[in-house]
């Protein structure tokens, strides 16, 4: 594996893969939220099914994007941002990106469980029958049902942390932070791998 050169970007694969799941996970916990304030009706199991689908997508989508990380080195931080990051927000950094990946993973899989424990399948886009997670146990699908929540709202709120920071690289320490994960052309002095 090679070493990145400061102040690198991602790959476009790695990039496309980053705001994928961005735009997903957010959508699904917009629409989750949503849904669960519906009454019971035809059009909300139908929309339960829309977020199971989001969620075993995101779940693929996670996979791919780990697959990836793990294979390609991400590129280095420039000495602008470290210079920007006293050392306890560099060991959060790390931290909040562990943990990011953890749940990608932890949100779907909760989800799939919960319903597979209350005996509601999960066919993904209708299409597809997936087999159940977990085996059916509706008592104690009843107790594991708020740890999907719990879960996702970990990630948003790591997602709005991470959010926050990248901003603050952008528009107070003025470091570039956010040319590694933009689209297009790297701008000079910088490497697209």
């Amino acid at each position: 594996m090679r070493v990145p050169a400061p102040g690198a970007r991602y790959t476009g694969l790695a990039i496309t893969l980053h705001w994928l799941l961005a735009f997903a996970i957010l959508g699904s916990l917009g629409f989750g939220w949503y849904m669960t304030g519906l009454p019971f009706s035809p059009s909300r199991l139908r929309l339960y099914n829309y977020h199971k689908w989001a969620g075993i997508t995101i779940l693929a989508l996670s996979a791919l994007r780990l697959s990836w990380r793990l294979t390609h080195r991400p590129p280095a931080l420039s000495s602008a941002v470290q210079a920007s990051m006293p050392g306890w927000q560099l060991r959060t950094y790390h931290a909040s990106h562990r943990l990011m990946y953890v749940l990608f993973f932890a949100v779907p899989l909760a989800g799939w469980s919960y319903s597979s424990m209350a005996g509601f399948p999960v066919v993904w886009f209708g299409v597809l029958p997936l087999p159940d997670f977990v085996a059916v146990d509706k008592e104690f699908a009843k107790v594991f049902k708020p740890v999907h929540a719990i879960l996702a709202y970990t990630l948003l709120a790591l997602v709005l942390l991470h959010v926050a920071a990248a901003l603050k690289h952008q528009f107070v320490d003025h470091d570039g932070l956010l040319t590694r994960m933009r689209f297009g052309r790297a701008p000079r002095g910088t490497l697209a791998r």
